[in-house]
Formats: C-alpha cells, structure tokens, sequence
C-alpha cells in the first residue's frame, strides 16, 4: 500500500472510532486526494479545534471556497458540532476526516463526483 493509502486506512478508523461513524471510503478517498500534499505535512494535516484562525481557514478555504457555501453563522455552527462530534479534548484531529464529516452535514458530497 502506498503511504495515502495507509492514511486512509488511518482516517477511517478515526471516523468510526472517535465519531461513531462508518466510512463511505469512495468520499473519504476523494477528500483526501483533494486536499493534496498537506497530508503529508504534520501541522497542514491537522485542525486545532480551538484555534480561531485555523476555524476560520477551514471555513473560508473549504466551506466557502470549495463547497460554494455562502458565510453565514450555521457555517461556524456546522464546524462547532464537527469539532464537538470529534472530541474536544482530542488532540488529533485529522483534516481529512474534519473535511469529511463538513462535506456530509452540508450533504455537498457531490463536489468530489
């Protein structure tokens, strides 16, 4: 397996482990593709769940620029119950899986078709 592979393998436990959720692998596969080389840097591929500026990247770079969503505080709502779903006191958050898990609760899967 290639190292984005083992990654993957890798974000998916971590969606069933610490969210409780099942993996659709053929998304998880795509959000990872599209977030490039960052994955492999250990500062770019993780989320600081209180960090205001890194929340407000992940906002502006991928709610609103590469889902097309319009800014408006259910986006920051949306982020707050990721971070919440994925555990606060986690000091690993994965952008993948934090990209992941915005993707499906806008149900804006279909950017990675």
């Amino acid at each position: 397996m290639s190292k984005r592979d083992d990654l993957i393998v890798k974000y998916a436990a971590d969606l069933k482990d610490k969210c409780g959720v099942t993996a659709d692998m053929d998304l998880l596969t795509k959000v990872t593709i599209g977030l490039g080389p960052s994955i492999y840097n250990a500062d770019s591929s993780t989320v600081s769940g209180s960090d205001a500026k890194e929340l407000a990247t992940v906002k502006n770079n991928f709610l609103i620029k590469k889902l097309g969503l319009t800014d408006s505080p259910d986006l920051d709502k949306a982020i707050d119950a990721v971070i919440e779903k994925y555990g606060r006191s986690n000091r690993t958050k994965y952008r993948v899986v934090v990209y992941y898990l915005l993707a499906k609760h806008f149900k804006k899967e279909g950017i990675y078709s």
